[in-house]
């Protein structure tokens, strides 16, 4: 795949300008060019926004501006930072003086006051809540449902050659593995069994409904569904509320269901549950069960959508790039199967195994290093502040006045040549070294021994330099599901599979929007392989 970003001569990438864009430039240094003082600022085609995927601009124009500059459209303007030491101060130092902005916005229809668009002070109670739920044993008990779940894709496939009467089977595997993740979701956090591996139902229909709707809105400029009677009148608003009906109805039978068999306790007590023989291990059974955690059911709803929404597509494009990635990569495809063998034999994925398989995890996270799910972290200031130049910016840094709308690339973070070695190259290995800071003032360079214990390279790590589930207070709170989920899938996959690619890889089309698609010709796989054409890299999801 051929990535514009491995150029970095900004001469070559400026796009031709047309008369749209130059119109918008010209209203753009009316209505903004004042604001936020010396900030460098990016001066955009607005043609390339929908030429191209939109964190590919914002790469070229890091190159071109520094780590922290101003990209305006009209009266609109966005600070966007490239830096792990801004980064660290946003999302970690000064947290709480940040809120999610656009972000919010767009999601608080279809999430309520879930963890991701929730305000401060509803964020701060549910979060004290629910990080309790994601402790070791239920973590462990979690693993024997993506194990088992992931046995039901693998049969799926087996029957699918055996049909066949082949060695080679087409499938869409970024849906397959959607599939896959939306199962594990299911019963992980509800208790509650989509099937969707083998079956359709209407839940899941509603549930694609609702993302499809999201990624809508996310980039659709005019937010015509919030004129009055538009729910009404618009077949697409019509159906994404229908939709959300749905799903509610499902998850409000969930909760009914929970609640009638309530077994009160202590967090410590639900901690120490047998969850490997519980009948229900799920995230929806401890939120119910513990003391003191009292909430109404349109909270456990809201909370429990976030979950859902957020938690499957995320872990469907991780694996689909994983595979993507490895596919062209053969000696590391061998290496990652071996290391897979010498684990886990012809026996079942269990906890303990999981923990061995450190190559799958470094796979799946250096999937997160070169697509990164989100490409954007989405910030709003509450209150003014000054953020640091950044490496090789203004050294008294920038004033931001209260309600600049902020995005904190991570691709470029993840891709930055001034924090990585060969950032572009798929590169497992990279995270068991150590690199030093190499003079960059406040960064504290990359030390795997920064965080011991750790089941994969996180902020702390890299100083902010990597944010694979985000950072600070903030940070994904299913990460450790989320990782080991995308472990056992990818382990069960290639202890059975080869994997190859029947295109080339330069044939990738990327196109933006919540969600960015990437479609890709047929791809076949030797031996007992599979064909994948399209990935999702998630775009809107946001750590919660």
């Amino acid at each position: 795949m051929k990535n514009r970003c491995q150029s970095t001569s900004t001469e070559e990438k400026k796009p031709r300008r047309n008369l749209f864009d130059n119109a918008s430039n010209l209203l753009t240094n009316l209505l903004s060019g004042g604001s936020l003082g010396t900030m460098p600022r990016a001066e955009g085609a607005v043609s390339d926004l929908f030429s191209r995927p939109f964190f590919f601009s914002l790469y070229d124009w890091f190159l071109e501006h520094g780590a922290v500059y101003k990209l305006a459209f009209g009266p609109k303007s966005f600070v966007v930072v490239s830096d792990p030491i801004v980064a660290r101060h946003i999302l970690r130092d000064n947290a709480f003086s940040y809120d999610k902005g656009v972000l919010a916005d767009i999601l608080e229809p279809i999430m309520g006051k879930g963890l991701i668009p929730a305000d401060l002070d509803t964020w701060k109670q549910r979060r004290r809540v629910i990080a309790p739920g994601f402790h070791a044993l239920f973590l462990e008990a979690m693993v024997k449902i993506f194990t088992d779940c992931s046995e039901r894709t693998i049969s799926k496939f087996e029957k699918l050659l055996e049909i066949a009467k082949a060695e080679v089977v087409e499938l869409d595997l970024e849906a397959e593995f959607s599939s896959l993740a939306l199962d594990i979701i299911g019963l992980g956090v509800f208790n509650y069994d989509f099937g969707s591996v083998t079956k359709e139902s209407p839940v899941i229909k509603a549930v694609y409904g609702t993302l499809f709707e999201a990624e809508h809105r996310s980039t659709f400029y005019i937010p015509y569904w919030k004129l009055p009677l538009a729910r009404r009148v618009v077949p697409r608003q019509r159906k994404f509320h229908n939709d959300l009906m749905i799903i509610n109805d499902c998850l409000d039978g969930l909760i009914r269901n929970a609640k009638e068999t309530r077994q009160e306790t202590d967090v410590e007590k639900l901690q120490q549950r047998d969850y490997l023989n519980l009948k229900d291990a799920s995230l929806l059974r401890f939120l119910v069960d513990m003391r003191g955690a009292d909430v109404d059911d349109r909270q456990l709803r809201d909370d429990l959508m976030t979950m859902l929404i957020a938690g499957h597509e995320t872990t469907a494009a991780v694996l689909t790039w994983a595979v993507f990635l490895l596919a062209q990569n053969p000696s590391k495809m061998k290496k990652t199967q071996a290391k897979i063998d010498s684990v886990l034999g012809q026996g079942r994925t269990k906890f303990e195994c999981v923990k061995k398989l450190e190559y799958i995890r470094l796979i799946v996270v250096e999937a997160l290093h070169l697509y990164p799910q989100p490409p954007l972290l989405i910030r709003r200031s509450l209150k003014s502040d000054v953020l640091s130049g950044g490496n090789k910016g203004d050294k008294n840094g920038y004033a931001i006045p209260a309600g600049t709308d902020i995005f904190i690339s991570v691709y470029n973070l993840h891709r930055s040549p001034f924090f990585w070695d060969q950032p572009y190259d798929f590169e497992p290995e990279r995270f068991l070294m150590t690199r030093q800071s190499e003079g960059i003032e406040g960064w504290a360079g990359f030390d795997p021994g920064r965080s011991p214990g750790a089941l994969y390279p996180n902020e702390i790590i890299s100083d902010f330099a990597f944010l694979p589930f985000g950072g600070g207070p903030r940070k994904c709170v299913g990460d450790q599901f989320a990782l080991l989920e995308s472990a056992v899938a990818l382990a069960q996959l290639l202890q059975k599979f080869d994997v190859e690619l029947k295109g080339s890889p330069e044939s990738v089309e990327l196109v933006t929007g919540a969600t960015v698609f990437i479609s890709l010709p047929p791809t076949g796989y030797n031996c007992q392989s599979l064909l994948f054409w399209k990935f999702l890299n998630s775009f809107l999801w946001q750590p919660i």
